[in-house]
């Protein structure tokens, strides 16, 4: 995998200071004072840059995706995160992971996948609107998809030379992750190393180190050791116990099945109790519970994929030493789980 000298280098440094069963915590005072000293939650005073709103033209298949741009305070090259929404979603969703991870000093870009898009229930009239959702999850759009992520990385790597254009210079293309919900996240499972049968993975994109997983699932026609026996790339998966959704009948189980079939290796999981399926998006789903949210949730979900991003895409060995310590635990409620291995 790129970069597997830096990143190996860089966990033996950390690995050396910490142990690295799943329960136990950091040991050694050198890993306990980098953990203490590292914060995801962290963020500069300064204001936020406005997003900025742009298209990718993919001249092979016709096709423009429409992204949104969050931008860190600073003209320097920053690491890119990518993130593909769910299901009759839009580049405009999930706004408070692109404004936090851009106070971190990301370019998070957001992707918008015609075809299951919010024009999927747009123009349907109310009763039709779940029919029309099921239809569009479909392979077809499962596919065009998965071309759009290499498609979006080739324009933000043209863009980046590209004197005059706003994201000229700012984008470190050598550092880069991907995240996503619901089909976002079958989408980032395709393009992030999920294997189909016979060990094939034809959608790895290899300019992708680390993937950040939200509600994932174990793909219909695949085993679950088949498809994510062979994944190298670190993942964290996130859910919730009440993470079912309707589209698909995927369960609860579904989305605790991925994780036990991962090689060990920098691998995570979070499950937030009481979490719905909506618990990583900007509001309740049609179906859910309508009760209040629960504000810790997104708290954990930041902070969390924050240290995440830090350790194996920017490669902050503070931000390692504190994931895989004890110190998760001081942003969860009691009933959260969290493990590794």
């Amino acid at each position: 995998m790129r970069k597997s000298a830096p990143l190996a280098r860089m966990l033996a440094v950390v690995c050396a200071t910490i142990v690295s069963t799943a329960a136990a915590p950091v040991t050694s005072p050198l890993a306990a004072q980098s953990a203490a000293a590292y914060n995801p939650l962290a963020v500069a005073g300064t204001s936020a840059r406005a997003p900025l709103d742009l298209d990718v033209i993919d001249t092979k298949r016709k096709r423009t995706i429409p992204i949104r741009v969050y931008r860190p305070d600073s003209r320097q090259p920053a690491p890119v995160l990518l993130f593909s929404h769910g299901l009759g979603g839009a580049r405009t969703n999930n706004a408070y992971l692109g404004e936090h991870w851009s106070a971190r000093g990301y370019v998070v870009v957001y992707l918008q996948h015609p075809g299951s898009d919010e024009s999927v229930w747009q123009n349907a009239r109310p009763m039709q609107r779940m029919a029309a959702m099921r239809r569009a999850a479909n392979t077809q759009n499962f596919l065009l998809r998965v071309q759009d992520v290499p498609a979006v990385l080739d324009a933000l790597t043209a863009w980046h030379g590209q004197p005059g254009h706003p994201l000229s210079g700012v984008i470190d293309m050598s550092r880069v992750g991907m995240s996503g919900h619901s089909f976002g996240a079958v989408t980032t499972q395709a393009v992030a190393g999920q294997a189909l049968p016979n060990n094939r993975t034809p959608y790895l994109d290899a300019r992708i180190d680390a993937a950040v997983i939200m509600s994932p699932s174990v793909p219909k026609n695949v085993p679950a050791q088949v498809a994510f026996g062979g994944v190298q790339m670190p993942w964290l998966l996130m859910t919730g116990t009440e993470d079912g959704s309707p589209i698909g009948n995927t369960t609860v189980d579904d989305r605790l099945a991925v994780y036990p079939a991962l090689p060990t290796g920098n691998k995570f999981e979070l499950v937030l109790h009481n979490a719905e399926h909506s618990a990583f998006g900007d509001r309740a789903l049609p179906g859910e519970r309508q009760g209040a949210r629960n504000p810790n949730h997104h708290r954990a979900i930041l902070a969390l994929s924050t240290a995440f991003w830090d350790a194996y895409v920017r490669q902050d060995a503070a931000a390692l030493a504190w994931i895989r310590s004890s110190a998760p635990s001081s942003v969860l409620e009691p009933m959260d789980r969290w493990q590794r291995k």
